[in-house]
């Protein structure tokens, strides 16, 4: 029965965090159909990719006992794809409408020296972490003690990583930049995986959700103060080709005036 349960709750855990991987996937069609990453930052899908690589690692026979963790591996494994997608498709729009080309050139530059120090890090700290797990550790036991504590911080790392946008949340009184349904369904998968951890004895995979899910609470919290605010909405082309359209009468109205005073 508590095998079972254990098995239940961890396929609703993957679900839940399917969900959670896949939300982006709203903002990026955004910035594809804006060819601009806007307001937009890297960190969280960097960070949640360090997450990834990790908890893959962790779950592999490797690390863990046999195939005892396949649920984290199949879930994760699946979000290193999404995550690396999501950087990828940012890289390519981060210039966004840049008109000069000296401007994009410096731009680009700026840009990529941004998202390599972001980046790097967590490619050499997975490399580390794996090299020292192989070849200083030579049971399951300490491998899992070893990566589960660094999984554990990546992990609350992630759940906290959307808190980088409340301060601009706060000043412009406004959600746009934190749209709810992300930060529900990091409540949900959080919470599951949480219960997953404390039926399987796990406590690198129950620990960082335990924290967790009071950051998708407050990031809720927020949403529910600034949601009543609205999202600010770029002016329509319509309107604006239309108010250009009576500015230039009003300016010719104007010239004639004056020319007829003359």
């Amino acid at each position: 029965m508590g095998e079972r349960l254990c098995l239940a709750v961890g396929v609703m855990g993957n679900v839940a965090s399917l969900l959670l991987y896949t939300a982006p996937i709203l903002t990026f069609s955004r910035v594809i159909r804006k060819k601009s990453t806007e307001g937009y930052s890297c960190v969280p899908y960097v960070i949640a990719l360090l997450n990834c690589l990790l908890y893959t690692w962790y779950g592999l026979p490797v690390v863990s006992n046999m195939w005892e963790n396949f649920l984290v591996i199949s879930i994760n494994g699946l979000g290193i794809l999404l995550e690396i997608s999501f950087i990828v498709i940012y890289l390519w729009f981060t210039l966004g409408g840049k008109a000069n080309i000296v401007d994009m050139h410096a731009q680009l530059h700026e840009d990529n020296i941004d998202v390599a120090m972001i980046v790097t890090p967590v490619i050499v700290v997975f490399c580390t972490t794996s090299i020292i797990s192989v070849f200083s550790f030579h049971d399951h036991h300490h491998r899992k003690l070893f990566v589960g504590s660094i999984g554990l911080v990546a992990s609350v790392a992630m759940y906290g990583s959307p808190l980088v946008v409340v301060k601009q949340v706060i000043l412009t009184r406004s959600v746009e930049f934190m749209p709810f349904y992300l930060s529900f369904f990091s409540l949900l998968a959080s919470s599951l995986w949480m219960a997953y951890g404390l039926l399987s004895h796990d406590l690198f995979l129950a620990v960082p959700n335990m924290v967790g899910s009071p950051l998708s609470i407050l990031q809720l919290m927020l949403y529910c103060k600034y949601r009543k605010q609205g999202i600010m909405k770029e002016p329509n082309k319509w309107d604006l080709e239309k108010n250009d359209e009576i500015s230039k009468q009003l300016q010719l109205t104007i010239d004639e005036r004056l020319h007829g005073n003359i």
